[in-house]
């Protein structure tokens, strides 16, 4: 059984900081011990954090230095669309050869091989897919937040690893 809610809410370009978002997220990472953000932005929430605007380090590459099933809990809130992505990568005055979907792809595979067994990844986007069974992992939890206006709603998944 998949828990559901909805929540309206303010949009912020720092999903953490999403009133509901951030209540949907601290259970799960209040109790764990490694958790990481490959993706954080401003956030300081994982305990292991990669900013790309800030280091300059890819994210895929970034996680690649952890050791397998290292993580209790990854926080998985890459950009939503292949726009945010190259606009990312546009705003660092780099260019991005490659928007395809193998780019989440990769993410989620990178995440699967991170997150151990028992533990959570926690997405964040336009779909409700999150890692999904293929990659190991069942759906406990979704919250969906709109945020009226023109605005999509967010997504955010809790699975965890089996």
């Amino acid at each position: 059984m998949i828990e559901f809610s909805r929540m309206w809410a303010m949009p912020n370009k720092n999903t953490f900081n999403i009133k509901p978002i951030r209540a949907f997220l601290l259970p799960y990472v209040r109790n764990a011990v490694e958790t990481c953000d490959p993706f954080c932005g401003d956030s300081t929430i994982g305990k292991y954090r990669n900013d790309i605007q800030k280091s300059g380090m890819d994210s895929l590459e970034w996680m690649k230095q952890f050791k397998d099933g290292s993580m209790d809990i990854v926080l998985f809130d890459a950009p939503y669309s292949p726009r945010q992505l190259k606009e990312c990568y546009n705003s660092m005055g780099q260019s991005l050869h490659d928007t395809k979907s193998s780019v989440w792809k990769n993410w989620k595979m990178e995440i699967a091989r991170l997150v151990r067994p028992g533990g959570y990844a926690l997405s964040f986007g336009w779909s409700s897919g999150g890692m999904g069974k293929q990659l190991g992992f069942d759906i406990e939890k979704i919250l969906l937040v709109p945020h009226g206006g023109n605005h999509h709603d967010t997504i955010c998944v809790a699975e965890k690893k089996n």
